[in-house]
């Protein structure tokens, strides 16, 4: 394959690639049913945000919404925060999933790394639902009280979240790599009562006991009346150190009818969680319908998914994307599931999935290309993945050579979508477009009902130049609130205390004239690992209780064209030494108690952290300036009580730049 540069084309749908895409169906839709013709998609997506009211209203229509009442109107007042979505409507999302019911089809299919193979169909699922469904109201759980896991991405995790949906609860989950202070954190701010929870998992080839940590769950968190325990690793054994638990199959023990509970549009389906650098992590919630409809239009007309569609994402139950993957239900798609590492017993692990499981939309993050990219992996050459026909990209910047490495490895026709979003709205902003020419190291174009724009510090519309990524215009899956956040203070400060009425979402991006863009990593100080973020607050609540360590600093320089790096900085007691021993309890410290994907890369010891007159860790200036701006543009010495702590991190950032040796952006 010839070379490829930065914004030159390296895939073109064909005519009847094009023609079969829903994306064409529902322009085809508009033109016959709304008298609606649009030249191309960059017309589509204009009138997608500036008819809001309209496009959303079609979305409803197109996608085939199942409600028990309709809504009166589709937008009650265009503003940011506290946009009403479909005031009047009445509906459920499981309801919506259920809608799609195919009898004896497969509906999930499952593999793991000690699991070769599980299929449950539409039926079984729908069972097995209704019967999780049925021992939850029996159990007390009503419309509003919260439901938790502590789950890997198996079967059982789906059913009991479907289960929760479909009697108006509210789900909530973290994966069982998280550490017991990392989930305890989240799970204690909601309430929980009730916890679905597994003995032990497998990854990378070694088994974690995790009934320490449901314990100590239990221990902590006082409102959880009943845990119930899901075998994993030996699905046979009764024998477990905890008590008051019910097994899982004490709740498939009787038959039951799957009802729905109706609940407004508004009403909280899930709390998913999003770090900031203060404080606890933020429990963000997001409602039955602004889900439902947005997912519909992800997944439906972006990802052009169907119920001949097999799409597999590799996610964790602590990952947004896994809540985009079980969303692949609505589109009456197969969902493929994956528990374990993505590199055990070999970096062909999940190529091999695609072949057996007949992906048609593989979802993975930019890191793992990328890796598979520098282990020479070859999938094209080793499975047959003739029906694969989209990949997606997402998690990090994907660089020029990741994408020329999936046209010459994986695919020559494949539709590589490269998307951006967020936990916070659980979506993409930026993303795929079917019916679009792909262009190296670029996304095709925002969202349609996404007025994403890249904005300088005034509040200025960039193009061609990078700026922050700013949504101007509000979303249907934006959060209803966040937990306990009394006026929506928390919420406010955010995402809107920068540019008033307008959502800052803390990328870096920049768009060119035609709407395609280009994301360069995190602007804030948001610790991002392959797309799975956590505060700089985790880390410090966890690392500042050793007794060596006085106050640290956590910056992750993630950015488009870099490898990732986690660096930690420690101010360490008087007479002692940051000696390989001390590196180890700091990154094990982080290991246990946070997650293993957020151990720091380099541990450096300072004698200060950098701080501003009134003692806040000044970690965006430090990411700055390690990557590669100029001191004088983001750090003003004067507005320090400590510049004399600047020396060590310019001297670093010197010779960081002398190591990468290119210009940021």
């Amino acid at each position: 394959m010839k070379r490829f540069s930065e914004g030159e084309v390296i895939w073109q749908p064909t005519k009847q690639q094009t023609e079969s895409t829903v994306m064409h169906q529902y322009m085809n839709w508009l033109k016959a049913e709304k008298e609606l013709s649009f030249k191309n998609y960059n017309d589509l997506w204009k009138w997608s945000v500036d008819e809001l009211e309209e496009f959303w209203g079609s979305i409803w229509e197109f996608c085939g919404v199942t409600a028990t009442q309709p809504y009166n109107h589709v937008l009650v007042e265009r503003k940011m925060p506290g946009a009403q979505w479909f005031e009047g409507a009445r509906l459920n999302y499981a309801e919506n999933i259920f809608s799609k019911y195919q009898d004896e089809q497969t509906a999930i299919y499952f593999r793991s790394e000690h699991i070769r193979k599980r299929e449950l169909s539409w039926k079984e699922l729908r069972e097995k639902v209704a019967s999780v469904a049925h021992s939850l109201k029996q159990m007390g759980v009503g419309r509003g009280d919260r439901v938790v896991a502590y789950m890997p991405n198996v079967p059982e995790t789906v059913i009991a979240f479907l289960a929760t949906a479909s009697i108006g609860a509210i789900w909530s989950s973290c994966s069982p790599d998280f550490g017991s202070r990392s989930v305890i954190d989240r799970f204690k701010q909601i309430e929980p009562v009730v916890l679905f929870a597994i003995d032990s998992y497998q990854y990378n080839g070694k088994l974690f006991d995790k009934t320490s940590v449901v314990s100590e769950m239990q221990k902590e968190l006082k409102s959880i009346k009943q845990t119930i325990l899901v075998p994993y690793i030996d699905e046979d054994s009764n024998d477990n150190q905890l008590e008051d638990v019910i097994p899982w199959s004490d709740l498939l023990n009787h038959e039951a009818q799957l009802t729905f509970e109706s609940v407004p549009f508004d009403h909280p389906l899930w709390i998913l969680y999003s770090s900031g650098t203060t404080g606890m992590p933020k429990p963000i919630v997001q409602g039955h319908g602004g889900i439902l409809v947005e997912h519909l239009k992800s997944l439906k007309i972006h990802q052009d998914l169907s119920e001949d569609d097999s799409i597999f994402w590799f996610t964790s139950t602590g990952w947004v994307m896994w809540n985009l993957l079980i969303g692949g239900l609505l589109a009456g798609s197969k969902i493929v599931l994956y528990d374990g590492s993505p590199s055990y017993p070999s970096m062909d692990t999940l190529w091999e999935l695609a072949q057996d499981a007949n992906v048609t939309f593989f979802g993975t993050s930019a890191p793992f290309l990328m890796n598979c990219q520098k282990l020479n992996v070859q999938p094209q050459k080793n499975y047959n993945l003739s029906n694969l026909k989209a990949l997606c990209s997402t998690g990090a910047p994907l660089s020029d050579n990741g994408f020329v490495w999936v046209y010459e490895n994986v695919k020559n026709d494949i539709w590589l979508s490269s998307s951006s979003g967020g936990t916070d709205v659980c979506t993409g902003f930026v993303g795929g477009v079917p019916t679009l020419p792909v262009k190296i190291g670029e996304i095709q174009g925002p969202a349609l009902g996404v007025h994403a724009e890249a904005f300088d510090e005034e509040g200025n519309t960039l193009t061609n130049q990078v700026g922050e990524l700013v949504i101007t215009k509000p979303m249907p899956s934006m959060p209803l609130y966040f937990w306990n956040d009394h006026d929506n203070k928390r919420y406010f400060h955010s995402y809107f205390d920068t540019y008033p009425g307008i959502w800052k979402h803390g990328d870096w991006i920049k768009f060119d004239e035609n709407r395609s863009c280009i994301i360069y990593g995190r602007s804030d100080s948001t610790i991002n690992r392959s797309g799975v973020r956590t505060g700089t607050s985790d880390i410090y609540r966890v690392v500042e209780v050793l007794d060596e360590v006085m106050d640290s600093l956590a910056i992750d320089l993630e950015v488009r064209g870099r490898n990732s790096s986690l660096l930690l900085f420690v101010v360490l007691q008087p007479n002692t030494n940051l000696d390989e021993t001390l590196i180890t309890k700091i990154r094990e410290q982080v290991r246990t108690h946070v997650s293993p994907r957020f151990m720091p890369d380099n541990v450096f010891a300072v004698e200060q952290i950098p701080k501003t007159l009134n003692g806040k860790k000044m970690e965006v200036p430090i990411r700055k300036l390690l990557l590669g701006f100029e001191l004088e543009k983001v750090i003003n010495p004067d507005s320090m009580s400590n510049p004399e702590s600047l020396e060590f991190f310019i001297e670093l950032a010197k010779t960081l730049k002398q190591k990468n040796k290119e210009k940021l952006f």
